[in-house]
């Protein structure tokens, strides 16, 4: 039997882009997965298609948070969560952004975050486990208009650092991975529905997909139990960092 087969995981955010790409991954190589998102039709259509565990759950909701844990602690726990919940809101520079915008970042990014990893810690402290963090290579440098999201994806990699150090001597792996420029709907909710700004992001060169990261995540989960990656930094052989992608000129 292969060693994931009957393992649960939870992933976040899986109603489109990574999220979903990693639950159908992860449910095709043996794992129970239960995918979480806010958008009950996209769930209910990823159900349809692969059979696949859903359940509503808003992260920034601690509420939600709760009901989900409750249920997962009372159906056979988990072995994994994928903190995939996230996104950017706005490119504008310091001077012009919008407060808010920071704020809602700040609370689906990183207290999303933390509000599913307090949850379901119990459950992994209990029987061993991994806990999987989707960062970006935003957490690593900043970027001209990018404050907002630099900022709280920085804030989320030290989150991810800092329980690895808290929960080192237990059987359990922090894992952070951070993506380049990905194409999923992540521009076209960045710049409020602009669907061609958001084509420009992705123009002239050949980005990652979300299949591209759900394959990292399922090779780091697949690792023996003592190998632990720390960070793993996937970027499409186009972009050099977070400014620099040589696009053609077509």
């Amino acid at each position: 039997m292969d060693e994931t087969s009957g393992r649960r995981v939870l992933v976040t955010g899986a109603s489109a882009g990574i999220g979903a790409a990693t639950a159908r991954r992860l449910a095709a190589e043996g794992w129970s997965v239960v995918a979480v998102a806010r958008r009950e039709e996209r769930l209910a259509a990823l159900a349809a298609a692969t059979g696949i565990e859903v359940r509503v759950c808003d992260v920034t909701s601690a509420a939600d948070v709760a009901e989900l844990a409750a249920h997962l602690a009372a159906t056979g726990g988990v072995d994994a969560v994928v903190n995939n919940a996230g996104g950017a809101l706005g490119l504008e520079p310091i001077a012009e952004t919008d407060v808010e915008l920071w704020r809602r970042m700040y609370d689906v990014n990183v207290l999303g975050t933390l509000r599913i990893t307090q949850a379901v810690l119990p459950m992994l402290r209990e029987r061993g486990g991994d806990v999987v963090v989707i960062t970006s290579t935003a957490a690593l440098a900043p970027y001209p208009g990018g404050a907002g999201y630099t900022g709280v994806k920085h804030a989320q990699r030290m989150l991810a650092e800092t329980l690895r150090w808290e929960l080192v001597g237990e059987p359990i792996r922090v894992i952070d991975i951070a993506p380049g420029a990905v194409e999923t709907e992540f521009a076209t909710v960045r710049f409020a529905g602009d669907v061609e700004r958001a084509a420009q992001v992705y123009a002239g060169y050949t980005p990652l997909t979300a299949d591209d990261i759900a394959d990292t995540i399922s090779w780091s989960l697949s690792r023996p139990p003592h190998v632990n990656i720390d960070r793993i930094v996937v970027r499409p052989r186009a972009q050099a960092n977070n400014t620099t992608i040589a696009r053609s000129q077509d």
